[in-house]
C-alpha cells in the first residue's frame, strides 16, 4: 500500500512541476495555431518578480523577460517561421510548463452577432444547409478552433471562458460558427497550411457592445455607463462585449478578422458606417496592426416583424463603410436570404465569398473575382435611366432570369416597378408610369431576392440614387 502511495505522490508532484505557477490565457494553450512569418505575442502570469524563459522548438531559440513585481504578469514576442508543425513551447519561471501540438500557419478571428454565431449543427428548428455533409468532412488536424463563451463586463478582462483549442472533427465543429469554420476550411485547403480560427460571437448584439469606450467617444448619442453603475449589465451596453470577449485576445497574432453583424443596429443605421470605421480602426490600433484585413457580410434579406428600423438603410451604411475602411471587403448576400428566417440556412455561399476576398487580396490568388457589383453612376436620357457599376470587368448577368428588383421614380418621389435590361455598359431602367425619371433603386427593401450579378456570379449590392 505504501508503495502505491509513494508512486501516487511522485506522479502528483510531477504534475505540479509541469503545471508550475505559470498561468496562461485560454488562447495560449496546447493545439493552438500561431501566425506564420511573424513576431507573435505570448503572455501570462507567473511568480512575481521572476525571470521568465521561453524556448520555441522550431528554432531552439530562448527568449527571456521578467514578471511584474506586483501581479506577476509578463509578455514578450517570439519569432515564427513559415507554416509547419507540430511544435512545442516551454515556459519557465523556475518551474516548467510545456505547450504541445502547436502549429504555425494562418490565424483569423470571426465575430459578430447570430448569423456569425449560427453553428454548423444549426439553431433549434433552424437548419444550416448541408450540416451533416459539412460535419462528415470535418476531420482535419490542420484546422484548429477555439470558441469563446458569452460574457459581458464593464471593465476590460484578462481572460474569458472558452473551449480549449480543438482539432477539427465533427464533434468540435458542430458547435462552431458555420461561416467561420467553412471560411477556415477553404483557406486551409487552398493554401495547404494550418489554419486557426477564433470565434467570439453573441446573437442579437449591437456593434457598440463590441467597441471600446475610447472608440465611442466621438458618438455623444451613445451613453456609456460608468464602471460604478449598479444597473444590471445587458449585452447591448456599450463596450461590454469588447471588454469580456475581445480584450482577452487582443495582441494574439492574427492575419485578419471576418465579421457578420448589423441587424440589431437598424435603429441607428444613420451612424453605423461611422461606428464600423471607428471599431475597426481601434481594433487595429490595439492589435498594433494598422491595416489587418477586415471582411464582413452585408446583412441578408428578411421580412422583419419588428419596428427597430429599415434593413435597406443599414445595408446602405455597410456599403458606405466599405469605401471608408482601408483593406476591407463586403460580401453581398442578397441572393441567399430567407423570407421568414433571420438566419439564412446557406452559410456555405457566404463563407466562400469571404474566402474569395482573403485569397485574392491577401494570399495572391490571381484571376479570382471577389468584389460584388456596386453602383457607380446614373445617366438619364428622356424616359430611360442607365445605371453604371463598378466591379463588372466582364459584364453583368441575371443568369436567364427577368430583372425584377429595380424601381424608378420621378419628381413626385413615388417609386414604380421598372423594366430593366442588361446592356454592354450597364443596366437600362424605365417604367411606363414614369415619363421623366429622377431616381432609381435596386433591391432596396427589407425582404427581396437580388437578381443582378456580375458574370462571375457575385450579386450586386442594393442601392438607391436618391437620398429621400
Amino acid at each position: 500500500m505504501n508503495k502505491f502511495r509513494i508512486i501516487f505522490l511522485a506522479l502528483f508532484l510531477a504534475a505540479l512541476n509541469v503545471s508550475g505557477k505559470i498561468l496562461l490565457p485560454s488562447v495560449i494553450a496546447d493545439n493552438m495555431v500561431l501566425q506564420q512569418n511573424s513576431k507573435v505575442a505570448l503572455w501570462g502570469k507567473a511568480k512575481v518578480n521572476s525571470r521568465i524563459l521561453i524556448t520555441t522548438s522550431w528554432n531552439k531559440k530562448e527568449y527571456a523577460t521578467g514578471s511584474d513585481e506586483k501581479n506577476g504578469s509578463w509578455k514578450l514576442l517570439v519569432e515564427t517561421p513559415s507554416a509547419g508543425g507540430p511544435f512545442q513551447i516551454t515556459i519557465s519561471d523556475g518551474e516548467k510548463l510545456t505547450l504541445t501540438n502547436i502549429l504555425i500557419g494562418e490565424v483569423w478571428v470571426c465575430s459578430g452577432q447570430s448569423n456569425m454565431e449560427m453553428p454548423v449543427k444549426g439553431f433549434i428548428n433552424q437548419p444550416t444547409l448541408n450540416s451533416n455533409e459539412i460535419l462528415m468532412d470535418a476531420d482535419n488536424p490542420q484546422i484548429r478552433l477555439i470558441r469563446y463563451e458569452r460574457d459581458l463586463t464593464r471593465t476590460p478582462q484578462y481572460d474569458c471562458k472558452s473551449t480549449s483549442w480543438q482539432v477539427s472533427n465533427a464533434q468540435s465543429v458542430k458547435d462552431f460558427s458555420a461561416v467561420g469554420y467553412q471560411f477556415a476550411q477553404i483557406l486551409q485547403r487552398k493554401l495547404k497550411v494550418p489554419v486557426g480560427i477564433i470565434m467570439s460571437t453573441w446573437g442579437g448584439t449591437k456593434i457598440e457592445a463590441w467597441m471600446t469606450e475610447n472608440s465611442l467617444k466621438s458618438f455623444p448619442e451613445i451613453k456609456i455607463p460608468a464602471v460604478s453603475d449598479t444597473a444590471k449589465i445587458i449585452k447591448n451596453d456599450p463596450a461590454v462585449l469588447f471588454n469580456a470577449m475581445i480584450n482577452p485576445i487582443i495582441g494574439y497574432g492574427i492575419k485578419g478578422v471576418v465579421w457578420y453583424q448589423g441587424e440589431q443596429n437598424r435603429s441607428n443605421h444613420h451612424i453605423y458606417d461611422k461606428l464600423m470605421v471607428s471599431m475597426v480602426k481601434e481594433w487595429r490600433t490595439l492589435w498594433n496592426r494598422d491595416e489587418f484585413p477586415f471582411y464582413y457580410v452585408q446583412i441578408a434579406p428578411y421580412k422583419y416583424k419588428d419596428v427597430i428600423g429599415p434593413a435597406d438603410l443599414l445595408r446602405e451604411a455597410q456599403l458606405k463603410a466599405s469605401k471608408q475602411i482601408p483593406n476591407s471587403g463586403m460580401v453581398v448576400s442578397m441572393d441567399v436570404g430567407a423570407e421568414n428566417f433571420i438566419h439564412p440556412p446557406d452559410k456555405t455561399t457566404i463563407s466562400k465569398r469571404l474566402a474569395n476576398w482573403a485569397l485574392a487580396n491577401n494570399y495572391g490568388m490571381k484571376g479570382l473575382a471577389y468584389a460584388s457589383p456596386v453602383y457607380k453612376s446614373m445617366k438619364i436620357d428622356k424616359d430611360v435611366a442607365t445605371i453604371f457599376f463598378e466591379n463588372v470587368e466582364n459584364g453583368l448577368s441575371s443568369f436567364g432570369n427577368t430583372l425584377s428588383a429595380f424601381e424608378v421614380a420621378g419628381e413626385d418621389k413615388v417609386f414604380y416597378p421598372a423594366k430593366a435590361r442588361i446592356t454592354a455598359t450597364g443596366v437600362t431602367v424605365q417604367s411606363d408610369q414614369v415619363k421623366s425619371p429622377v431616381a432609381v433603386r435596386y433591391a432596396f427593401k427589407d425582404w427581396i431576392v437580388g437578381d443582378l450579378f456580375n458574370t462571375e456570379g457575385l450579386p450586386a449590392s442594393p442601392f438607391r440614387t436618391d437620398n429621400w
